[in-house]
């Protein structure tokens, strides 16, 4: 049923596509960049609210964040696509208990922060402020929030940040855009003027949008976690980021998924950050 709706709905940008190229690929793009707003269960809110809750603006945003404080290292979490920060609470427990300080923001569009819509390049800029205003030691990043964690290490300047987890990352913007063109059916001209409209509001084609490739002559310590099975992100994307980032480690799973939510996956996690 839902595979019907979304070959229904690329269909129709596909139909509009003949008419106008650009308006298909617009309204290609804008839903591609439109997370489902889910709403926060109780139980989900209830654990969030044990921790010191700050809104940052960053141009028209307010970016949520999440502070459970430590003595150690500050750890700063990054969720990946239609999650939040309670993603995180398996691991916050355990990373609590070790005495960590520990950050998790939401990301634009995500849980209690603002927006409608999302890209990996505007998260990027809110991981960026996040860790600088709290002067975060280690990032972590699972998915899209991988993404937008090497893109982030890669602009910007964080003396302060050693070490990065990437967890189930997408390496390169043109195998997230393939797949997506694939999911919904679009043709040449819709995957055409989407790559246009890329180019024109970043300045940049998509190709160039390539996470592991940014983390080349990157000497940050690195951990890298990757379901072989992972049906959400290939676990080719793994090795491209193993490939090109030479400081980190690679670490496979078998049967976790691409969520990653497993204690082996925390207990990898734990002992990296305590080395």
């Amino acid at each position: 049923m839902r595979q019907a709706i979304v070959k229904t709905i690329g269909g129709f940008i596909n139909i509009t596509s003949m008419l106008s190229p650009k308006l298909g690929g617009k309204i290609a793009l804008k839903l591609f960049s439109k997370p489902r707003k889910i709403k926060l269960k109780e139980p989900e809110k209830d654990f969030l609210m044990t921790a010191f809750i700050e809104d940052i603006d960053y141009e028209n945003l307010n970016i949520m964040t999440y502070r459970w404080l430590g003595k150690k290292e500050t750890i700063l979490l990054a969720h990946g696509w239609e999650s939040n920060s309670f993603r995180w609470k398996s691991l916050i427990e355990r990373l609590k208990k070790l005495d960590y300080n520990i950050v998790a923001l939401d990301a634009p569009a995500h849980g209690r922060s603002s927006g409608k819509l999302f890209n990996a390049v505007l998260y990027a800029e809110c991981i960026h402020i996040v860790a600088k205003k709290f002067n975060a030691n280690i990032i972590i990043g699972h998915s899209v929030g991988g993404m937008a964690t090497a893109f982030c290490k890669s602009k910007y300047e964080l003396p302060s940040v050693n070490k990065l987890i990437l967890l189930g990352a997408p390496s390169n913007f043109v195998g997230v855009f393939s797949r997506y063109t694939a999911m919904m059916g679009y043709n040449k001209r819709v995957s055409k003027a989407m790559d246009e409209l890329i180019h024109e509001r970043f300045k940049e084609k998509p190709e160039h949008f390539n996470a592991a490739r940014f983390l080349e002559n990157e000497d940050t310590q690195g951990l890298l976690i990757h379901d072989k099975k992972d049906r959400i992100i290939p676990y080719s994307d793994a090795e491209d980021f193993k490939n090109y980032f030479k400081n980190a480690t690679l670490i496979s799973t078998e049967g976790f998924g691409h969520g990653l939510r497993h204690e082996e996956v925390n207990n990898h996690i734990i002992d990296f950050v305590n080395a």
